[in-house]
């Protein structure tokens, strides 16, 4: 659980903290690495990506969970499209293991999961609505997502849940990108299930510019 290389956070290009509940995208540029940092620990970071290009083109769960043979993001995952190409690489990671079968929470399944009464708490569907309204798309674009740091056990049956998160204050993954990609976040505002250890809190995300081989093209 490492990264491909020292990455001084003194010569990131763009760092940012993200509130506590809120969104942020950006574009991050072929061989460009985004860091997401887990500042206080236990916080679920919700992310999508999107073909800079083409958004019509995007980050498909199913596919990268069948090429990896494996339902958990670690170091080493490609993602990939649902056009079958790799957008991006995990080449970093202090965590150990992330999920991308469990989705994001919205008002609807606040609802249906945890009662009538917490419809109307903000949720990550909403978030990415608010967030993608800012690059041309819309709820229809919402596809299913990575879950960093979120701790979702499967077993045998392929019954999973969400648990305590394993993420400590400080863990971070690096995601280098094979292709120019839109990547947006929900800094995850659930407080029914321990995803964020029921207390959301701040994430920072850092971008550099380092470059890599024409390999990975």
């Amino acid at each position: 659980m490492t990264s491909q290389q020292a990455l001084d956070p003194a010569d990131a290009m763009h760092a940012h903290d993200v509130p506590a509940e809120q969104a942020w995208s950006r574009l991050v540029r072929r061989g460009q690495t985004l860091r997401i940092v887990d500042t206080e620990g236990q916080q679920a970071v919700d992310a999508l990506l999107y073909c800079a290009e083409d958004p019509a083109e995007r980050y498909s769960a199913q596919d990268t969970m069948r090429i990896r043979g494996s339902p958990y993001i670690e170091l080493g995952t490609q993602l990939i499209s649902n056009k079958g190409r790799v957008m991006a690489r995990i080449t970093g990671d202090s965590c150990g293991r992330h999920d991308t079968s469990a989705g994001c929470c919205s008002c609807e399944s606040n609802a249906v999961r945890f009662g009538e009464a917490t419809r109307y708490q903000h949720a990550c569907r909403e978030n990415f609505i608010l967030e993608l309204s800012r690059h041309g798309l819309g709820k229809r674009d919402i596809v299913a997502n990575l879950n960093f740091f979120m701790n979702v056990p499967i077993d045998p049956s392929g019954q999973f849940t969400v648990v305590d998160g394993i993420s400590a204050g400080g863990s971070h993954v690096d995601i280098t990108a094979d292709l120019d990609v839109l990547v947006v976040i929900s800094n995850c505002p659930q407080v029914n299930n321990p995803c964020n250890g029921f207390d959301p809190t701040p994430i920072r995300v850092l971008i550099w510019d380092i470059g890599i081989g024409d390999d990975r093209r």
